[in-house]
């Protein structure tokens, strides 16, 4: 009760609020950039069960933005990296570590074994797979993408709403869109996009009204400004996806299937 106090006296949440977040079991691919807020925050709000995937390691350039790591941090395991340091900030919470690259071959049993998935990756791959698991799967996702300056955050496949490829129906080519680290990124870009990101799944286990599902939200700081525009389920795409074998993502991503 005196942990969790703030939340408790929130009509939105309440002790049985609480509950559903003790409850609630959340899988996050990817501790970096905006990962690690997303953790931070979940962790503290009492998620009881927390699953992070992540093969890389902490390199130096990682410090600059995923603030959770520490020098002394440095080639190690990020998901065992955090899964240490934020076991030290609620020990009454299960947090799990998947030192794993999340591919076709883990990817079902992963996505299965928690109740919803926050996609914080930073490449087109691992986001349509992260799609395609979650529509056979029936299993919501929050998701975010970084550039620079800019961000984009919405919610997919929740209560029936559309998914990943309802928006952007074929991955890009390769090189055509540069990453993070082609591109650069303002430090405190993910950390906002990431609480963000935390917000919707707080706001999902909690049951609350307007989860940003079907409406794409998209924030640029060097000039403050916010715009969400709304998109709508395509059909045909969630049909074949159900159908579709994951490893579709590995071969061209079966555009004649």
């Amino acid at each position: 009760m005196s942990r969790y106090s703030r939340h408790i006296i929130l009509p939105e949440v309440g002790p049985v609020g609480q509950v559903k977040l003790l409850e609630a079991k959340v899988l996050v691919i990817g501790a970096g950039g905006l990962g690690l807020p997303v953790l931070q925050y979940l962790t503290a709000a009492g998620v009881g069960r927390l699953g992070i995937v992540d093969h890389d390691k902490v390199s130096i350039s990682n410090l600059q933005r995923q603030v959770l790591f520490r020098e002394q941090d440095l080639d190690q395991n990020k998901a065992e990296v955090a899964q240490k340091l934020l076991a030290l900030r609620n020990s009454q919470i299960q947090i799990e570590a998947h030192p794993v690259f999340f591919d076709t071959a883990n990817a079902h049993a992963l996505v299965t074994s928690y109740d919803l998935v926050v996609d914080c990756t930073d490449n087109f791959r691992t986001r349509y797979l992260i799609n395609d698991v979650c529509i056979q799967a029936d299993k919501p996702f929050v998701f975010a993408a970084i550039y620079k300056f800019e961000g984009q955050l919405t919610v997919f496949n929740y209560r029936g709403g559309p998914s990943y490829r309802c928006l952007f129906p074929h991955p890009p080519q390769a090189g055509e869109v540069p990453n993070c680290e082609e591109a650069g990124v303002l430090g405190v870009l993910p950390g906002i996009l990431g609480l963000y990101q935390a917000n919707e799944v707080l706001k999902i286990i909690l049951e609350l009204d307007e989860v940003l599902t079907g409406k794409m939200m998209a924030i640029n700081l060097l000039i403050n400004q916010q715009k969400l525009f709304s998109f709508k389920r395509d059909e045909n795409q969630i049909k074949r996806i159900k159908v579709a074998p994951l490893q579709c993502i590995a071969l061209n991503d079966c555009k004649n299937s």
